[in-house]
């Protein structure tokens, strides 16, 4: 039996869906995912977005745009840990940004969901991996996930189709230059 170049095309071509992670120390993980938003959306593509961290006074411009071309987007963590003045409710926040994103998943609703600082929410203990493994593994057969943070558990990157890990050379912030409206929000 050949198994040649032809094999592994029609292999490739029968999957569905795809896993990909932005990870690293580096800018561009969600900005990354959200040029991807736009492409589906572009291609008629029904897309959602869950973050995870960035909540309440972040008003990304990404959003902005994804209210205009009508893109589920639901804002539901609490913002940075370290901004926190409820730690109880920041992690039931990142919780319940969870249990959203785990029905989205399954809904077969979207050919694109992107969970945007996933990551933090497992890092703290907030998610088990185990769960997020199982849901995202067990998604629905058309949804086409994107996951971003920093340290992605190797239990991700083992399921992932494609992980990206961006790699910090240098950043403004280093020199003193705080986030910049239209370049990092």
């Amino acid at each position: 039996m050949r198994t040649g170049l032809r094999g592994r095309h029609t292999e490739f071509m029968a999957r569905q869906s795809i896993v990909l992670i932005n990870t690293g120390d580096g800018k561009g993980k969600s900005s990354a995912a959200f040029g991807v938003m736009v492409r589906g959306w572009a291609r008629g593509w029904t897309v959602g977005v869950v973050q995870f961290v960035k909540g309440g006074k972040w008003k990304v411009g990404e959003r902005k745009l994804a209210e205009e071309l009508d893109i589920d987007w639901q804002v539901l963590g609490d913002g940075f840990t370290w901004e926190s003045t409820d730690m109880d409710e920041t992690i039931a926040k990142g919780r319940h940004a969870w249990s959203v994103a785990a029905e989205k998943l399954a809904s077969g609703e979207y050919d694109l969901l992107i969970l945007d600082e996933l990551t933090y929410s497992v890092k703290y203990g907030w998610v088990e991996v185990a769960d997020v493994v199982e849901a995202v593994v067990n998604r629905a057969e058309r949804t086409n996930v994107i996951i971003t943070g920093r340290n992605a558990p190797q239990e991700l990157i083992d399921i992932a189709d494609t992980v990206t890990e961006m790699t910090k050379v240098k950043h403004a912030y280093d020199k003193g230059i705080k986030a910049m409206k239209g370049i990092e929000f």
